[in-house]
């Protein structure tokens, strides 16, 4: 016969979180990642509001999500259907032509962050 000691109750937090994750659809958890990334690529691009905005701006870090962006972007948008994707791919491009205004150094069309994803931003 076990006791609370050596057998101990499953902890409730994580079986709730399991079963608060299995109740969202995949498009609200792909959009919500989109939108994170946007979020963290915009501050990293200079765009945070604020008298810091440009202490935070990192564009080698900003290349990097926004690269991920575009993947998650490109992979997903045949599942999420147009309705979910258009907004995201709008998001995606609006970061990609910041990332372009806020680089000194400009990169050749279609080699910006994304760019070979998505084909070439203008």
């Amino acid at each position: 016969m076990s006791t609370p000691e050596t057998n101990p109750a499953p902890n409730p937090s994580n079986s709730d979180h399991v079963r608060d994750i299995a109740e969202v659809a995949a498009v609200e958890i792909i959009t919500t990642a989109a939108v994170h990334l946007m979020s963290a690529a915009a501050v990293k691009c200079g765009l945070a509001e604020g008298s810091d905005a440009e202490e935070l701006k990192d564009l080698d870090e900003a290349r990097k999500l926004i690269t991920a962006l575009a993947g998650l972007i490109t992979a997903a948008a045949p599942e999420v259907g147009s309705q979910h994707a258009a907004p995201l791919r709008d998001g995606l491009r609006s970061l990609q032509l910041a990332f372009r205004e806020a680089s000194t150094i400009q990169d050749a069309p279609g080699k910006g962050p994304g760019e070979k994803l998505t084909g070439p931003v203008n």
